[in-house]
């Protein structure tokens, strides 16, 4: 009897048993994929990356030569020239919009999203479903009225005819992240600082600022990344080489240097340094920021 009640048992136990066997290694096999994808994917944004950082320290003659080998002789002049010719003044100048595009976007979008979230407004879900579809709009559908906006308010060729235009494009989706953060707060915490004599402004500042790093973070990413790579506007709204940012200024840089490949590759490599250190050291807050921003809405 014993016996029989074992293999009754087994026979009970296996088909589970191979189940979870199955659902493992279907699992496994997935997992397998997506890394592999994810690795292809890595390759295919890294690589030429790579090719732009060692063709940045080798003169032309062997970039066009040799583009795919590493250099014999590691010109790092190539960055000392780029700097002193003219990256300087325009790496400062991009500096200078993104900082102050950065700060709007994220002082703006803070105080629209919480008054979208914390008070109850006459119009909240109109006014809300027009943040929404400034989403919807291009740059480049803008170009002519902001380019005779500029003019008539007489900011034409000067950091706020970039600012403006940027701040105005980063809002929707920064009051739309921050927003849904916002209500994930505990009105018990709201409600204990009124008690306490804070008004609307002191709670904003003293309690949902510090609790919202991450999702400030991560609009500061968002804002900083477009401010910093976006072109068409630089080269449409700046003239003077004084105030042009470097994804403008490095058109002009090329055709200053003619055939000199290794220092515009340098010029191109200082450039993309800023946001890539930003994205490393703000990776968790922004992995955070997206992943905290999408509870609500």
């Amino acid at each position: 009897m014993s016996n029989l009640q074992h293999q009754s048992t087994d026979l009970q136990v296996n088909p589970t048993i191979l189940a979870k066997k199955k659902r493992i290694n279907a699992t496994s096999i997935g997992a397998f994929f997506v890394s592999i994808l994810l690795f292809l994917y890595f390759v295919a944004i890294a690589y030429p990356l790579f090719w732009m950082v060692i063709n940045s320290f080798k003169d032309t003659k062997s970039i066009f030569t040799s583009s795919w080998a590493m250099p014999e002789t590691w010109l790092v002049s190539n960055y000392v020239e780029a700097w002193s010719i003219g990256v300087s003044t325009y790496f400062l100048n991009s500096v200078i919009v993104t900082s102050l595009t950065c700060l709007l976007t994220v002082l703006c979008g803070a105080l629209c999203a919480y008054a979208l979230a914390r008070f109850h407004l006459k119009g909240e879900k109109l006014f809300l479903l027009f943040v929404s579809a400034g989403l919807m709009f291009a740059p480049q559908v803008a170009l002519i009225p902001l380019y005779e906006l500029t003019q008539s308010l007489g900011i034409y060729d000067t950091y706020w005819a970039l600012v403006l235009p940027f701040v105005a494009y980063r809002l929707p989706l920064s009051i739309l992240i921050i927003r849904a953060f916002f209500l994930s707060i505990p009105k018990e915490l709201e409600e204990a600082a009124r008690i306490d004599g804070c008004n609307s402004f002191q709670i904003f500042y003293i309690i949902f600022l510090p609790i919202s790093k991450p999702v400030i973070f991560t609009t500061i990413i968002l804002a900083a990344y477009f401010a910093w790579n976006e072109i068409l506007f630089s080269v449409i709204f700046i003239q003077s080489e004084e105030v042009k940012p470097i994804t403008a200024g490095l058109l002009v840089f090329r055709d200053a240097l003619r055939t000199d490949w290794g220092v515009l590759m340098a010029g191109l490599v200082m450039s993309a340094i800023p946001l890539i250190l930003l994205f490393i050291f703000t990776q968790k807050y922004f992995i955070r920021g997206l992943a905290a921003g999408s509870i609500k809405g």
